[in-house]
């Protein structure tokens, strides 16, 4: 069996802050005492908010904890864009095998329509349309009917009902991926994906 892997994944969209410290600290902690790995991945899926600036920033800052390329248990940092063609073919397996679908509403329609039928949020309205991939369309994830039951090492076996959870985006309209997609496709690779 290989070492654990504590990942730590900022997002390079704002200032390093206290809670990502903490977070920081504490999985390096947990590497460092089991013999693991501190991997640091770079969520820098938001192109339109990230910044050079803040990824190093982060990286800085880490720096400055103690927690650098010098330390034997350090691992990265990667970008997880990096893996782009890995996300959206994991993107183009969920739409074809029926899991996801597209969707053309824009934020504002989506909105309109959520007021008028007095609904939070998105309501599977494209759901059953059939959509093919289109430049603006959106790929959604198609949430299961039934419930999802999570064992959770604090709280026992807690369960949701699936229709408290709308159709999340997984591709944006611009065609890139968003975390959600790319960390389940990174965190079930043990590879440079961090």
């Amino acid at each position: 069996m290989s070492s654990p892997r504590f990942r730590f994944a900022p997002s390079p969209t704002g200032f390093f802050h206290v809670g990502g410290a903490r977070t920081a600290l504490f999985n390096w902690a947990l590497a460092r005492s089991s013999g693991g790995r501190f991997v640091l991945r770079i969520e820098d899926t938001d192109e339109a908010r990230n910044r050079p600036e803040w990824t190093e920033g982060i990286i800085s800052a880490l720096e400055w904890l103690g927690i650098s390329e010098s330390d034997p248990s350090f691992e990265g940092p990667y970008l997880q864009s990096a893996n782009a063609d890995a996300h959206l073919e994991a993107a183009r397996v969920l739409a074809e095998s029926g899991r996801a679908y597209w969707c053309a509403m824009t934020p504002e329609e989506i909105s309109e329509r959520a007021a008028a039928e007095g609904v939070t949020g998105y309501g599977g309205w494209s759901r059953d349309l059939g959509l093919d991939e289109a430049p603006g369309r959106v790929l959604r994830f198609r949430v299961p009917d039934g419930e999802t039951t999570v064992a959770d090492m604090v709280r026992g076996e807690v369960v949701f009902d699936n229709a408290v959870i709308e159709d999340f985006v997984l591709v944006r309209g611009n065609g890139t991926p968003v975390f959600n997609l790319a960390n389940v496709v990174d965190d079930s690779t043990v590879s440079t994906s961090g």
